[in-house]
């Protein structure tokens, strides 16, 4: 469950930040930047943070292979749902959809490697030990 919820917040996260319909920061930001610039800066440094926290999380985790990796997973996935006919690359809406979903989920993976692997395989992961 936890998992799920990591993977969860990291789809909030990019679909608050851009997505294709009108509701989104990006657009609210442009909109709005004269009228309540104090309001954007904050905004954009909480999503900023949030970024921060799920990409260096990932980068520990999994590094950019193995990001590289689970991207190329979910779009070979993809590729095959076309090729069955089951997706159809004609709709933009949808593509720009499927393209935050994966994004979500290499950052969900990210955040949550280390727990499965503990699950997986018995072993921790220890980034730094303090010897004092």
């Amino acid at each position: 469950m936890a998992i799920l919820i990591r993977w969860a917040v990291a789809f909030v996260l990019l679909a608050l930040t851009w997505n294709p319909t009108r509701w989104n920061y990006l657009r609210w930001a442009e909109q709005n930047w004269q009228a309540q610039m104090p309001l954007a800066v904050l905004g954009g440094l909480l999503l900023l943070v949030g970024y921060i926290v799920y990409l260096r999380a990932t980068l520990r985790s999994i590094g950019p292979i193995g990001m590289a990796l689970v991207a190329a997973v979910f779009a070979a996935l993809i590729w095959v749902l076309v090729d069955w006919g089951v997706l159809r690359t004609d709709n933009s809406v949808i593509n720009q959809w499927l393209a935050i979903v994966a994004a979500s989920l290499v950052l969900g993976i990210g955040l949550s490697w280390s727990i499965m692997r503990r699950r997986i395989s018995g072993q921790a992961d220890v980034d730094e030990v303090d010897e004092d």
